[in-house]
């Protein structure tokens, strides 16, 4: 038996465990896991320090590297999320809906935890401690599988959850790691029809494109993030390029982060030159449509190519645009369906753009940064759809859930 069917079916066991759990109990053992995770953190960063040198070995980008990187501070944040899942509401067994039939049937609506839930991702090792925590705060067992080159740090971050978990009343078996690093064993989740109950991409476009075309388990898709800011006429400067900056600069290696910058021609005229230095002192590399160039001849030429391209990196497209109805046309053309911005002290154009513009965040005068589930209160998230069935945008744990129907009777039967 492969490792993927064997864990596969050991999560499957676990989440039948999982799911008679009380909120008590989940709680404790989160905050047992956060705790461990301090403690032994050492341990942790000890094998992370193994996959950077291992990635730049590679000739891992910086954009990447950082992505990888686990420091004191990032592990305390970690472990951060994982108490605030704790505070979270827990959703399982909400009563969604009630409804009294006219022979006396009761039905009530509940939520109820997916089952087992497959998680691919790529080199964050953050996602595998997010991940974990919101299955097991949803009574979900997890099979994750990462990326070949945050492996090190996997196994040491399970390997911590685990033994923390053991004192606890939470089976140590929900968490499940695939360390095989070969393709073939993502290939082999998307076929567990009957062990995994569902499974969720998180990564960029080629991993993303990979499971929703080959799975036949189904799959929540959180789409790759081109995202776009548009700074209209009569946007205000300061607020404009310190909204532009952030989106790009903060961390560029995320999905939220801006790849391609609209410009209202007039704006372009008063104020464009002045942000592109702000950019290049950032260390940003600009690439421009040829009405851009004309304003800062340094940036490099900007192709379809690129505008179809999330960088994950510090480099920017730049389009100077004649009015609202192109960028709304450039957007739905490269967009992906992630987050757009609009900074605009007209209201009306505000209103369109929110309207008109189709994705999972739409935002008025504020950073696509924001699209974050701890940003939007959710606690850590686990991932960001981009599709429109069964749930939308960042993911807290009410998206991990589904509803069952319970039936209560006096001996009715149907004629």
């Amino acid at each position: 038996m492969s490792e993927v069917r064997m864990k596969a079916g050991l999560a499957g066991q676990a989440a039948t465990a999982m799911a008679k759990l009380t909120t008590e109990q989940k709680n404790q053992a989160l905050l047992a896991a956060a705790d461990a995770l301090l403690a032994r953190s050492d341990e942790i960063l000890h094998a992370n320090e193994a996959d950077l040198e291992r990635g730049r070995a590679n000739g891992t980008s910086d954009s990447l590297l950082d992505r990888l990187k686990l420091t004191p501070e990032r592990i305390g944040g970690i472990a951060e999320g994982l108490r605030q899942i704790v505070e979270l509401p827990d959703p399982v067994g909400d009563v969604l809906e009630t409804m009294d039939r006219p022979n006396g049937l009761h039905i009530v609506k509940r939520r109820v935890p997916l089952g087992v839930i497959g998680i691919i991702y790529e080199a964050r090792p953050n996602v595998t401690v997010d991940a974990a925590g919101l299955c097991l705060k949803t009574g979900n067992a997890v099979v994750l599988r990462g990326g070949s080159s945050a492996l090190s740090s996997n196994r040491a971050i399970v390997k911590v959850i685990h033994e923390a978990l053991a004192e606890t009343a939470l089976p140590v078996e929900a968490i499940q790691l695939i360390e095989d690093p070969d393709r073939s064993s993502v290939d082999e989740m998307l076929k567990l029809n009957g062990l995994l109950d569902v499974v969720i991409p998180r990564g960029g476009s080629s991993l993303i494109q990979n499971v929703v075309q080959n799975a036949t388990v189904p799959v929540i898709e959180t789409g790759a993030g081109i995202c776009h800011t548009y700074l209209d006429e009569t946007a205000q400067p300061e607020m404009a390029a310190a909204i532009a900056l952030n989106a790009k600069v903060q961390r560029p290696s995320v999905c939220n982060a801006m790849e391609t910058l609209l410009v209202h021609k007039a704006y372009a005229k008063a104020h464009l030159s002045r942000l592109a230095s702000q950019f290049k002192e950032a260390g940003v590399e600009l690439r421009g449509c040829e009405q851009t160039r004309e304003l800062i001849p340094w940036a490099s030429p900007a192709t379809d190519e690129d505008f179809a391209t999330e960088y994950n990196d510090y480099i920017l497209n730049v389009k100077i645009v004649h009015e609202l109805n192109e960028a709304l046309a450039h957007i739905a053309r490269f967009g992906t369906k992630h987050s757009e911005c609009i900074v605009t002290e007209n209201e009306e154009h505000a209103a369109r753009f929110q309207q008109e513009i189709d994705a999972a965040a739409v935002y008025h005068n504020a950073s696509t940064r924001f699209t974050d589930g701890f940003e939007f209160g959710f606690g850590a998230e686990i991932g960001i759809s981009t599709q429109k069935l069964h749930a939308r945008g960042p993911m807290g744990l009410p998206a991990l859930t589904s509803s069952k129907y319970i039936i209560y009777g006096s001996g009715q039967i149907r004629s």
